[in-house]
């Protein structure tokens, strides 16, 4: 068993559930969306990511690419909470949607890189 591809694996499943996790609940509502759970969501799609990079098959090239604009989706509904918080008034429910749906797009990034591992792991003859 390759230990390396087991962390990478781990990872990019974890990051698909800690997205999903975030995700679930009233888009609109912040008391169903914790900041702590959207901060290690993002973690461990930047973790994934730095994985990712070693890979220079052509499979991992399209699972570094799913995986940026996961971290790209994360870390803009990041910048959108922030600025959120940083007004000083309490999270709205517009807000609170945009980061929610930002978060969406980063897990159906999610979705397609576990379906393009699990893909590649089909193919594997032994």
């Amino acid at each position: 068993m390759n230990t390396q591809r087991v962390w990478f694996a781990f990872f990019i499943v974890l990051a698909l559930t800690m997205n999903f996790s975030f995700f679930v609940g009233d888009i609109d509502n912040p008391d169903h969306h914790h900041p702590y759970e959207f901060f290690f969501a993002l973690v461990v799609s930047l973790i994934a990511t730095v994985l990712k990079v070693g890979d220079r098959s052509h499979v991992g090239a399209l699972l570094l690419a799913t995986s940026l604009v996961a971290d790209l989706q994360l870390i803009i509904g990041a910048v959108v909470w922030g600025m959120a918080v940083q007004s000083g008034e309490p999270i709205s429910g517009a807000v609170m949607a945009s980061v929610v749906s930002l978060a969406g797009g980063a897990m159906i990034a999610n979705i397609i890189s576990v379906v393009l591992l699990l893909a590649e792991t089909l193919q594997i003859k032994r």
